[in-house]
């Protein structure tokens, strides 16, 4: 979630006990006045989730996925995924003539790779990721290492991801472009860079386990596609603000999920990072960035179709619409209006709701233990996520043993992203250098 404008959050009253879902007045009056949806899903070979309970919310389900791009690497999903094992390759395509446009770096090969991964709820799916290898000759003494770049990809289409992008050298995908530089950096220091479709072939924005899983097999796949080069090299894992929750999960799922990379993957920075979603949820509810909020809603909903139950006629209206496939430079300007939950909902206090403590459930990690060395940083005056979350997290993570480093840096969530990627790069570029990891924990 990289955020734009603004105003200052009031401060948060406690968390009051869940409702049951019951509809108030505003939801009775949308509910009698806009009558749903025809829906006709498009074809979709994506296996149906279990949660699903009847063929309107199959089909509700269905519809409010991603369009298809018309590419097979990012549509189609392969009928044997429960005979292979997370992280191995399904395909791989040559894509260094159209990444290459893109770039200002020089790269000798760009690689998309789709492989087999595991969906929030545990069942399989699969991911891709693109894979660029620099012309640039490594110097260390050690084999060349790699880079995981998370981009805050922000998306709810599949044509918005950073794979898809890249694979079609499509220039019009400003959100991710704005951040090309950085990864063109890092390729012209030697670094492999390796950046995951966190978000997963649902495109479920935000869904912190999707995100650590897409992002964990892609390493492992990366690993074994070039045995010869890379599977001795140090990986590194960074994002911010959105990529933040992919770096984020991927360490806290380490240990459990793809315990063989400990010892490959030696750090993950995060910035700009969401923990508590409840909280941040009450923040952005009814402000300016309620865009942000609604469509975070509805690409969880994706791999957490339970939550699509409580979602009313209008709200229908809209995530199956054009809407369902913007990138991310859009849904910042979809919430200048303040366009509160409450709206799109079928119940009274939606934020307040079991469906919305079961959700935060499922989506906090915070009980687990980083199996990496952490950097975590934020800035002093992000008025969307605040700063105490993060250092609430650090504060976690050192109880529990971790090496981790903590910095306020200054400005609000976006400038703060600027003003503290210089710190979180020299840290990455000393972790793929072998150099231990500095500890601040007392």
């Amino acid at each position: 979630m990289l955020l734009v404008g603004g105003q200052p959050a009031a401060a948060e009253s406690p968390t009051p006990a869940p409702l049951p879902g019951v509809a108030g007045p505003l939801q009775e009056w949308i509910e009698n006045t806009i009558p749903a949806p025809q829906l006709t899903p498009p074809p979709q070979t994506a296996p149906e989730p279990q949660h699903l309970t009847g063929d309107d919310q199959t089909a509700l389900w269905k519809s409010v996925l991603s369009s298809p791009v018309g590419d097979p690497a990012f549509d189609a999903w392969p009928d044997d995924l429960d005979a292979m094992s997370p992280g191995q390759i399904i395909e791989t395509r040559d894509v260094t003539a159209p990444a290459a446009t893109l770039i200002d770096a020089p790269i000798a090969r760009a690689q998309l790779v789709k492989f087999r991964s595991t969906s929030a709820t545990g069942t399989p799916s699969f991911g891709t990721a693109t894979f660029l290898v620099p012309a640039v000759a490594w110097q260390g003494p050690d084999p060349r290492p790699v880079e995981v770049d998370t981009l805050p990809i922000n998306a709810l289409g599949l044509r918005c991801t950073p794979g898809y992008t890249l694979a079609h050298g499509d220039p019009d995908n400003k959100g991710i472009n704005v951040f090309l530089p950085n990864v063109a950096a890092a390729l012209n220091k030697g670094h492999a860079i390796l950046i995951p479709d966190h978000e997963g072939p649902l495109v479920s924005y935000a869904e912190p386990n999707v995100a650590g899983h897409m992002t964990l097999d892609a390493i492992r796949a990366v690993r074994s596609s070039a045995p010869d080069e890379f599977a001795d090299s140090r990986f590194a894992v960074t994002g911010y603000s959105g990529g933040a929750i992919a770096s984020y999960a991927t360490a806290m799922l380490l240990d459990e999920y793809a315990p063989e990379l400990a010892g490959v993957l030696v750090g993950a920075a995060a910035g700009g990072l969401v923990t508590d979603y409840g909280a941040v949820a009450r923040i952005f509810n009814g402000r300016t960035a309620s865009g942000i909020l609604l469509s975070v809603s509805l690409a969880i909903a994706r791999e957490h179709p339970e939550m699509l139950e409580y979602m009313n006629n209008l709200a229908q209206w809209v995530a199956t619409s054009p809407l369902k496939n913007i990138c991310g430079e859009a849904d910042g300007p979809l919430g200048a209006v303040g366009i509160p939950l409450e709206v799109a909902a079928s119940i009274d206090h939606p934020l307040d709701s079991e469906i919305a403590g079961h959700i935060e459930r499922l989506t906090d990690l915070t009980d687990r233990r980083s199996g990496v060395p952490l950097y975590i940083y934020h800035g002093a005056n992000d008025f969307w996520i605040p700063l105490e979350e993060s250092r609430k997290m650090y504060g976690q993570q050192c109880g529990l043993g971790v090496t981790a480093q903590f910095r306020t840096v200054p400005g609000e969530h976006v400038s703060a992203m600027m003003n503290g990627a210089g710190g979180a790069t020299d840290w990455i570029d000393a972790r793929l250098r072998g150099e231990p990891a500095p500890n601040d924990c007392a």
